[in-house]
């Protein structure tokens, strides 16, 4: 088997958010496939020792940065050191996000200003800067994690679901412009991702149980899920998608008709149905 299938072997790829649960694995899924790494978070100390790590394991030149993405100096500053390391940027994984629930009615404007700051001006600012080095090297590949809360609110989480939907057009709108640069914009739009920060939604069995009702595939996505999309979008073997968005749910985005009740469940009323039609 080619184990360079994907075609990322040798490529700079640059993940923001890189030590939380999702980016981690989606910084360790392009080490496995010997793409060069530049990991970037607010934690210089764990940046810098998972990208030891990684490049120790998987024999990959990888580097941890400290930056914040909502202030242009510190994303200008991890631009510089990448062109100065590496020379290039083949690909731009935007995974860096918050979350904080609150009612509308109560939502503070600092915590809708701050999750529109990370969320949005975050992605646009990573966008931004590394395009401008994609369209100078005519070419180059980005994905944006979005969320199925992009589509329906998730309700009671502030300015969550707004930021969401904006990454979603954010991520068309660079399509739209910069594919005539060779640029490849699209959206993961994740649902039920057991991570480190949902960990205790699941401790909950009750929970956990009613989630799984509403997935197709019956089960919980795990952060692998995710990275594998990710990697697909970020490969040569997706060269013709362009400003879309690849839903990884398990298929719960298919499943209101499914959970309308029908007396006896769903699926017995259709064999209670079938056999009464056939006496």
């Amino acid at each position: 088997m080619n184990n360079n299938w994907l075609g990322l072997e040798g490529d700079v790829c640059v993940i923001t958010g890189a030590v939380g649960g999702m980016g981690a694995e989606i910084c360790r899924e392009f080490a496995k496939q010997k793409a060069n790494l530049v990991l970037i978070d607010l934690n210089e100390a764990k940046c810098q020792d998972f990208a030891s790590e990684l490049a120790k394991e998987y024999g990959i030149k990888a580097i941890g940065l400290a930056c914040n993405t909502t202030d242009e100096k510190s994303v200008d500053n991890a631009v510089a050191l990448v062109k100065q390391q590496f020379g290039r940027c083949d690909v731009l994984v935007n995974t860096a996000a918050i979350l904080k629930f609150c009612p509308l009615e109560d939502l503070p404007l600092d915590e809708w200003q701050l999750t529109i700051d990370v969320n949005m001006t975050g992605y646009f600012l990573m966008s931004q800067r590394f395009g401008r080095m994609m369209i100078e090297q005519k070419s180059g590949r980005m994905v944006h994690i979005s969320t199925v809360a992009s589509h329906t609110p998730e309700t009671y989480s502030g300015a969550y679901s707004p930021t969401k939907a904006a990454i979603s057009m954010l991520s068309k709108q660079i399509a739209a412009e910069w594919g005539q640069f060779g640029i490849r914009s699209n959206a993961v739009c994740p649902c039920f991702v057991k991570t480190p920060l949902s960990k205790k939604f699941y401790e909950d069995k009750e929970v956990e149980e009613g989630r799984t009702r509403m997935i197709a595939s019956r089960r919980i996505g795990e952060t692998i899920d995710i990275a594998n999309a990710v990697l697909y979008l970020a490969s040569k073997r997706s060269d013709y998608s362009n400003g879309t968005e690849l839903v990884v749910d398990g298929g719960y985005e298919i499943m209101l008709g499914d959970l309308v009740p029908r007396p006896g469940g769903r699926r017995q009323f259709a064999i209670n149905s079938r056999q009464a039609n056939k006496s």
